[in-house]
């Protein structure tokens, strides 16, 4: 145990001072720490099974598994790679220079929507937020072409990062493209058309903190006056064709960029756009192609996150082939390495723990009698997912791998998997929406709250120490994985889910008073994160609000659950919090996350949110004038 005096002081920094003083971030990572182990110790356990059975020393049946190792030992073989060279991509290029009008584009709207090949803006089908009941269906969404630079906060004219990155970016593809047969002076035209096209769509976009506002990406348009706002990009038709029949209207995430289309994609635009379209197909293909691409094609998002070199070729095949077979692989991890027996006791964890977190809502001194009730039938009706899924899905049983020997290259086959994924997307329009898909795979350290499906889910690769573990103590657990689940509860109650009712349609449940309470409490969260200096800037506490809400509802509850053991040792409970959460980054890293993630920086989330509870006071004696010290009325509590 770490000293007292240190503790009081920064909490954090006493429970990991030694590990953050010992610990070195591997060149081919961003990050090391608390998440990033248990990552790594999952991706060494696969990729040894892999190895064996690749080598025979272990036999798997699995057909899909089959079409996996297919395609791994694809992707491993940089010989053939490196020897292909460029010529799998061309063709993808050809494509693209052979277009010369939008309204030739527009004709092969379909084609292109399908291939993956970069639009100026995307569409796909997902869940309607607004459909009433308990049977949802998917409808057409669309959003604003992406950006290069990773949000639209880096194109102000005092972010000193946007020019720095653009300036690597421009090497990057510029040297990509001389790799591809281009002359020097075309790549320079093309990157700098590129960079045009890009910086006139960044005035119309979202950044992350608007896009973390899930009410205000539900914007209904009229199809046909969709397809109006398009200009001479006709694309009416070519979309009835990839939905079989012709959408009511479309829900847009960025009604702004669709309202000045027009200003970005016009006749005068075209040739900047054509050259956009060229630059992105060839620094997202590239890196399938042989070594020396994907070491160029990867420069931009080492820099991006400040990782000093390239994964390994054979860690980046694995990469690679289990982020397409993603819910294959994990169907093997779960099975193996957590099992019927641990996915049922996890599942009565949570079940305990939705308990306790009923009898809060029930206790409940803020919130009106109706506005509680309905709260109790919203987290009644919530869905748990723990460890794998029951079945699997039909579109993994569709990837069908050609080999080398039957001619396959390593791009071809992403190019027709990623064809396959799109079309299955596609044909689920103005079907049921499938509340038992996963959107995380067994093998991922990490766990979410699905508002619009209105369930939690438990992958099995987060269900280990320090999280949890048989031989970690009760109140251990309560502070890591208690408080990971109460956190996902939690996120049914945050300023986004707490728009969703029990059926996971956005409908308002609350009282207008209550409402209000809960929007000052919120406001609470954000001023009390707002500005904390952190690498170099500062936190957004309007960005990372919902997971504020949610950690501090997580801890709250967990907290709950381990006094109901009878003698729950805090001491434990908050020391293994501040474990699960370290973790030494790049400053790159740092500075991204920042600008993008909704989560706040590791350090405070372990730091601040224990200031919010009088146990965390009464257990380490922290008083007046020490550094954990926050005076009672600036303490918030939300759930």
């Amino acid at each position: 145990m770490a000293d007292k005096t240190k503790l009081r002081n920064d909490f954090y920094d006493a429970v990991n001072g030694e590990w953050l003083e010992t610990a070195v971030i591997p060149g081919d990572h961003s990050s090391t720490g608390g998440f990033m182990d248990l990552v790594d110790d999952v991706d060494e356990k696969l990729m040894s099974d892999f190895a064996d059975m690749k080598s025979g020393k272990l036999v798997n049946e699995n057909p899909l598994m089959k079409e996996f190792l297919k395609f791994y030992e694809l992707a491993a073989d940089f010989k053939k790679r490196d020897q292909d060279g460029a010529a799998p991509l061309k063709p993808y290029i050809d494509k693209v220079e052979a277009v010369s009008s939008f309204e030739e584009l527009s004709k092969q709207f379909k084609e292109w929507s399908v291939e993956g090949l970069p639009t100026p803006f995307d569409i796909g089908v997902q869940p309607d937020l607004k459909s009433q009941g308990k049977t949802k269906l998917n409808v057409l969404w669309a959003e604003g072409g992406g950006l290069i630079l990773p949000d639209k906060t880096y194109y102000d004219k005092d972010n000193q990062a946007g020019p720095q990155l653009l300036a690597v970016f421009t090497q990057m593809v510029e040297k990509l493209l001389t790799m591809v047969g281009k002359s020097e002076d075309e790549a320079k035209k093309m990157v700098a058309d590129a960079k045009q096209f890009d910086a006139s769509m960044a005035p119309f976009k979202k950044n992350s903190e608007e896009m973390s506002d899930v009410a205000n990406l539900y914007n209904p348009v009229e199809f046909d006056e969709f397809v109006k706002q398009l200009g001479e990009f006709k694309i009416g038709d070519a979309v009835v064709e990839l939905l079989g029949e012709k959408p009511k209207q479309v829900i847009v995430t960025e009604p702004k960029f669709f309202e000045n289309f027009t200003k970005m994609v016009n006749k005068e635009t075209f040739p900047a756009f054509k050259n956009w379209a060229i630059v992105n197909v060839v620094r997202h293909l590239a890196t399938y192609l042989g070594e020396d691409f994907r070491q160029v094609a990867g420069t931009y998002s080492r820099t991006l996150s400040g990782q000093k070199a390239a994964m390994k070729q054979e860690k980046s095949a694995f990469y690679l082939a289990r982020r397409i077979f993603s819910q294959v692989v994990g169907d093997y991890y779960g099975k193996k390495y957590f099992g019927e027996k641990a996915k049922q006791d996890v599942h009565d964890m949570v079940v305990a723990m939705t308990g306790v977190y009923k009898q809060k809502l029930q206790n409940n001194t803020w919130l009106s009698k109706a506005t509680r009730e309905k709260a109790v039938v919203k987290l009644s009706a919530m869905d748990i997912h723990v460890g794998y899924p029951d079945k699997m899905e039909d579109v993994f049983k569709k990837l069908h791998t050609t080999t080398a020997a039957e001619g396959g290259s390593l791009l071809e086959n992403i190019q027709a998997f990623s064809k396959v994924f799109t079309e299955d997307e596609l044909s689920k329009f103005n079907q049921p929406v499938d509340k038992e898909k996963w959107e995380m795979s067994a093998d991922t350290v990490n766990a979410y709250y699905s508002p619009e499906g209105n369930l939690i889910c438990f992958p099995a690769a987060i269900l280990q120490a320090p999280f949890y573990s048989l031989k970690q103590t009760a109140s251990q657990n309560y502070g890591g994985i208690g408080a990971v689940m109460a956190h996902e509860i939690s996120h049914a109650f945050d300023p986004n889910g707490a728009l969703f009712d029990e059926n996971g349609s956005l409908n308002n449940w609350w009282t207008d008073d209550d409402m209000k309470e809960f929007k000052k409490r919120s406001q609470a969260m954000i001023d009390e994160f707002d500005g904390l200096p952190y690498a170099g800037g500062k936190v957004n506490g309007k960005l990372v609000v919902t997971e504020n809400v949610a950690d501090d509802g997580g801890l709250s509850c967990a907290l709950g659950a381990a006094k109901l053991t009878g003698d729950p040792d805090l001491e434990e409970f908050f020391v293994n919090w501040a474990t699960v959460w370290r973790s030494k980054a790049t400053k790159e890293r740092k500075q991204l996350l920042l600008s993008i993630d909704v989560h706040a920086p590791d350090k405070l989330r372990a730091n601040v949110q224990v200031k919010n509870f009088d146990e965390f006071y009464e257990t380490f004696n922290v008083q007046p004038g020490d550094g954990m010290y926050l005076a009672p009325e600036k303490r918030v509590q939300i759930w």
